[in-house]
Order: C-alpha cells, then structure tokens, then sequence
C-alpha cells in the first residue's frame, strides 16, 4: 500500500525536491492591522503578529502565501501553525483556538496541494508544522534555580499532541517537528506523533529539523548534530536537517556532516543569510541558490528550501539552480549502539 512515506522517497529518488520558504516575512509584506488578525473573534488580547491565526480571520493570506511557493516549484508546503500551540497562544488568549487553528491551516494547505497536484500529476505533499514553544525542558529560565523547570515532559507531550491530531484531521502527510533548540523537547514532540498514530492505526511520518545556536554546531541544549541524529534516529523520520539560525554560509560543514550519517532524507531550509542592523534579510535569491547548490553537488542533500527572510523567488532560484542535479544517495550504516548525551557515542563491536 502507497503511504506518504513510500511516495516521498519515491519522489526523492527522481531528484531534488523543493520545500517552502518563510511564512512571518510573507505576511508582514501584507501589513495586516490589529483588526485583520482579530477578526470577529472576540478576543480580549491584542492579536498584532499572531499570524497563525490568520487560517481563522483571514484564510486568504495564508492560502496566496501558499500558492506562491507551489508556482515557485515547492514540492513540499507547511502549514502556517509554528505557534498554533497551548502554550505560544496563550500569550494571545487564543489558547482554547488551538484545535481550529490548526485544522483550519491544514485544511488551506492540503486544498493548495490537491490543486497544484491536479493540474500537472507531479505529488505535492503538505507538512503539519510545529514549532518548539517557548519553553524549555532543558534548561531552567531562573539562573538562581538551575533545576527549575517551567513545564514537564507530559505536559509538553500533550500540547504537542493536542496541536499534532488537529493538523493531522486537517490533511496533513507529515508532522514537521522544526526549529528544535531543545532536544528533549523535540522528543515530547516524537512522542505526541508516535502516540497520535497509535490511536489511528497507522504511521504519521515524522520531519525533524535542529536549529544551531552558535557556529560550533551545537542547539540551546548543548547537543551536537550528530548527538542529535542519535538521540532521534528512533523515531525513524522521513526527513532529518537543519533550518533557520543561519544563512546556507554558515551550516556548510554541519550539513556536510548530517549527510554522511543519516540513513533518511537531508532536508535543509536556512535562512536568507544573516539579518541586517535592522532584523531584515538581504540575501538575494541567486545568492542562497548559489550557497545552497554547492551542498547539491557534493551529494549532500535530498530537499532544500528556505527560512527566515526568504521568498517564493528564493525557492523558484533554488530550483533553477539545482535542476538536474542528482539527488543525495543515502548512506549505509553499520548496525552499532548509538547513544547521545551531549556528545555523540558510538559503541564499539
């Protein structure tokens, strides 16, 4: 039987297949009022900059965000719910919204996928996105408490599945755990999807993409890439990689890294470059493409797409830069116990 899974790995054996781009720097270009996010709601708490939101207030920003990036060539779209968590919407008042929100998104995305699929036959596939919060389980946010913790595993596992089920029934064919600069709280997100397919009887293919804190190499929680894949490659995701943090200049070596240990996909999205005096992101689209076909031709990568500041020509140039490139080849890795703590360990035979 054909699964999400199946057709994503037949796809990428075809070639480099394409992912969106940014989300927050899109919507910003609409200058939205107070009033556009709110909608007739009701909220009691400024809704400026809850963008995820918009599914339910002002679906057409979303559902053209989205069209962009498949007439630019994504194979892949995620759904506008990187904050569409109990935890995040909270901060809006929007906390009992979370299930809506996320099908409502779900929804706007898989109708734009079914569509653009439609007219050419070529699969497009949507990824039910969720950020990390803004929470930790990690690290303690008092520096007088260290073993201080805001939130637990549990809790964070049930927000997460909570989020997870929603974009599931909206259409969703992966579950993008992304952004991740706490490794165990990737892992609560690993369980919500792992215990959100058991109740339905069935695989939800699992995303993960780390983002890097510093240019050693290493997430907020101290991990490295490698540590990372370790403490992860259980859950068997269809996709590992690295997103955000830093423009393609900078994840260079980590990428290099990551594709020669990971027995599943590469997927990485960086930034457009660095951000500028002002927040805002220069990079022009042939200049990321450009970045970003080095790792292509040494074989490193199966999927690319971009992040913050980046654009439906970052990707349409991203495309045009990669086309007839093969696709990364994926490793074979010795069966060995691997285990992470903040570094990796590999046990001897």
């Amino acid at each position: 039987m054909e699964t999400a899974r199946t057709r994503l790995f037949a796809e990428a054996a075809k070639r480099i297949l394409l992912t969106d781009g940014a989300f927050g720097t899109e919507i910003q270009n609409w200058k939205l009022a107070e009033a556009d996010y709110a909608g007739d709601l009701g909220l009691t708490h400024d809704q400026k900059g809850n963008n995820d939101i918009l599914a339910l207030t002002k679906p057409e920003v979303p559902r053209l965000i989205t069209e962009s990036y498949l007439k630019a060539g994504s194979d892949i779209v995620s759904t506008n719910t990187f904050s569409a968590n109990r935890i995040s919407q909270a901060d809006y008042g929007a906390e009992h919204l979370v299930r809506e929100i996320n099908v409502a998104s779900a929804r706007i995305a898989r109708e734009c996928a079914d569509a653009f699929e439609a007219m050419d036959g070529r699969p497009r596939f949507v990824a039910g996105a969720i950020g990390p919060t803004n929470k930790t389980l990690s690290l303690s946010p008092d520096v007088n408490d260290p073993g201080f913790r805001e939130i637990d595993f549990d809790y964070l596992k049930d927000v997460y599945r909570e989020q997870v089920d929603a974009l599931i029934e909206g259409g969703s064919d992966f579950i993008l755990i992304e952004t991740v600069f706490d490794t165990l709280n990737a892992k609560a997100g690993v369980m919500a999807v792992i215990e959100a397919g058991e109740a339905l009887g069935r695989e939800v293919p699992i995303m993960l993409s780390m983002t890097l804190t510093d240019l050693s190499g290493r997430n907020l929680s101290g991990h490295t890439v490698e540590a990372f894949w370790h403490a992860i490659r259980h859950a068997r995701p269809v996709t590992i990689g690295l997103n955000c943090s830093f423009g393609a200049e900078q994840l260079r070596p980590h990428v290099a890294t990551l594709s020669k240990l990971a027995d599943t996909l590469i997927m990485v999205y960086p930034n457009a470059g660095l951000p500028n005096e002002l927040g805002a992101y220069d990079e022009a689209p042939v200049t990321t493409a450009g970045l970003v076909r080095d790792w292509a031709e040494h074989g490193q990568v199966n999927i690319l797409g971009g992040c913050c500041g980046s654009t439906p020509a970052h990707i349409q140039a991203i495309g045009e830069a990669v086309a007839g490139l093969p696709p990364r080849a994926l490793p074979e890795v010795a069966v060995q116990m691997r285990l992470a703590g903040l570094e990796p360990f590999t046990m001897a035979a």
